[in-house]
């Protein structure tokens, strides 16, 4: 999710009149919120709670109306998804994604302690200082306004 906020953010960062005048960046912004909306509804799914100033099911919401109202879709409503509410939800998910990278840390340092001989020096496991848990937050909105 994190690399999704990250290339919406850098839509964003292009400027409004780019936005508008490249199709290119419309789809890849409409692809991103398409994508936020599949992780969140899989994060909803599997009961995890959405931080404060995040609401999966809107995205979820949102993620559907670009995918079945695709000839429908306001490109004033993408470019506010993109450049306000997505950029809250970067805002919102920072300390998760702080969390997940923690974790994955000591995962791999884990590992990588158990992955050691007797003796003391690491052993060549392909497992060595592979993070087995990865933060699944990708989310961002799509066509809908989120609120």
């Amino acid at each position: 999710m994190r690399d999704w906020l990250d290339r919406a953010q850098m839509i964003v960062e292009g400027g409004r009149a780019a936005y508008d005048a490249d199709e290119l960046r419309q789809e890849a912004g409409d692809s991103l919120m398409m994508k936020l909306g599949e992780a969140a509804n899989r994060l909803d799914r599997a009961n995890i709670a959405s931080p404060e100033g995040v609401r999966w099911r809107d995205a979820v919401a949102n993620r559907n109306w670009l995918i079945h109202q695709y000839d429908h879709i306001d490109r004033d409503i993408t470019w506010a998804t993109l450049e306000t509410d997505l950029l809250a939800w970067r805002e919102a998910l920072a300390s998760t994604f702080a969390s997940a990278d923690a974790y994955s840390a000591a995962e791999r340092d884990e590992r990588q302690l158990a992955d050691r001989p007797e003796g003391g020096s690491p052993a060549k496991s392909p497992r060595a200082g592979r993070a087995t848990f990865r933060a699944g937050l990708s989310v961002s909105r799509t066509a809908m306004r989120w609120r």
